[in-house]
């Protein structure tokens, strides 16, 4: 399955809005500049009381669909 590289820096008030659903996608950059839209929903696996910080490995289909999200070493 393709993956992709990304940073997301999210406070827990950004964190919030994505949780409770008034947003409903994340954008973000890879590491290497590709603009990344992925579904909120997917924050909930590794958000902690401070946020989303850090870099990550997303998973997705051969079709493009979202499966999986993977924090890469320490927040």
């Amino acid at each position: 399955m393709p993956s992709i590289d990304v940073v997301i820096e999210l406070s827990h008030d950004a964190c919030l809005a994505h949780y409770t659903g008034q947003v409903a996608q994340v954008q973000t950059r890879s590491l290497d500049g590709r603009r990344v839209v992925f579904p909120a929903e997917a924050l909930r696996r590794v958000v902690t009381r401070d946020g989303v910080h850090g870099r990550f490995r997303l998973t997705f289909t051969e079709a493009g669909r979202f499966c999986a999200i993977q924090r890469l070493g320490a927040p």
